[in-house]
């Protein structure tokens, strides 16, 4: 099969677009789960809170401003296709010009620093890729714009074999609770289980990105979200940790393999600034 050339350019103003709608434009499947949770929602403070996030998110979408101030590192879910060859450039230096171009034309604040003297990069680069190449032609793209607050309280844990499901439930259940308010909740459990350290975390951001509102395709995980989110939104923290029922919004379960001696175990939470965009080229 002939090879598809797709230019490095087209790729860094396609991210350059899509790091400014993220950031945005609230998906919609996450507006309208926020939206039933206000209906839902019986704590007034709670009710108001929610109110507050649905009437930002509106202004952010019809002023094309930041929902939040913090917009995020940039973090990437590539699908390559292996028929596709890219030109005019590397893949992930075209990432990262496009990272560039919108955080600069969109007037998104640069989160970016080195770890040790905080000194701002400059220009929210290098981005966080994850390249997997797949049947076909095409390269898909998703951008994931993640805030600190919500990463900061994320958690990869190497369970012993014998913790089992109950002490996977309740590691999950006890890091929400600890979290508290710190992560601007109502948040999005995601749940990495299995794989090696790395990959447990790895899984956990990518279950992040099915929508709100879908059911696990796996009739056990899924009836292990539910139970998840219901134990989640009885603790009581509420929407900004206010107090009510609406702590979390969904709780997104992957599950892999692991070697027989680990159980790897990663929680990586969302604000309820659920911000992802994609494109396929």
């Amino acid at each position: 099969m002939k090879m598809r050339e797709i230019n490095a350019k087209q790729i860094t103003d396609a991210v350059s677009d899509l790091c400014m709608k993220a950031n945005f434009d609230i998906p919609d499947d996450v507006i309208q789960v926020i939206k039933k949770a206000y209906q839902d929602e019986p704590s007034p403070q709670g009710k108001d809170v929610l109110k507050q996030i649905i009437d930002n998110d509106e202004i952010a979408h019809n002023e094309q401003v930041p929902m939040c101030q913090d917009t995020g590192l940039a973090v990437f879910f590539v699908e390559l296709g292996q028929d596709a060859h890219i030109t005019g450039g590397l893949l992930n230096d075209a990432i990262n010009d496009g990272v560039r171009k919108g955080y600069k034309d969109g007037y998104l604040r640069k989160s970016t620093c080195n770890p040790f003297t905080r000194k701002n990069v400059g220009d929210n680069t290098p981005s966080i890729i994850h390249v997997e190449v797949v049947p076909g032609d095409k390269v898909k793209i998703i951008m994931a714009a993640k805030g600190g607050g919500s990463e900061n309280m994320s958690r990869v844990m190497m369970m012993k074999p014998s913790d089992g499901l109950e002490g996977i439930k309740k590691y999950i259940i006890d890091r929400v609770r600890e979290s508290g308010s710190n992560p601007c909740p109502p948040i999005i459990v995601g749940v990495g289980i299995g794989g090696t350290f790395e990959r447990s975390a790895l899984i956990a951001k990518k279950s992040l990105l099915r929508p709100l509102g879908t059911p696990n395709p796996d009739p056990e995980l899924d009836k292990l979200e539910k139970e998840l989110l219901t134990s989640i939104n009885k603790l009581g923290i509420g929407p900004m940790g206010l107090g009510g029922r609406t702590t979390a919004l969904a709780v997104h379960v992957i599950v892999e393999p692991c070697h027989i001696a680990s159980l790897p175990l990663a929680v990586n939470i969302q604000c309820h600034s659920a911000r992802h965009k994609e494109i396929t080229i």
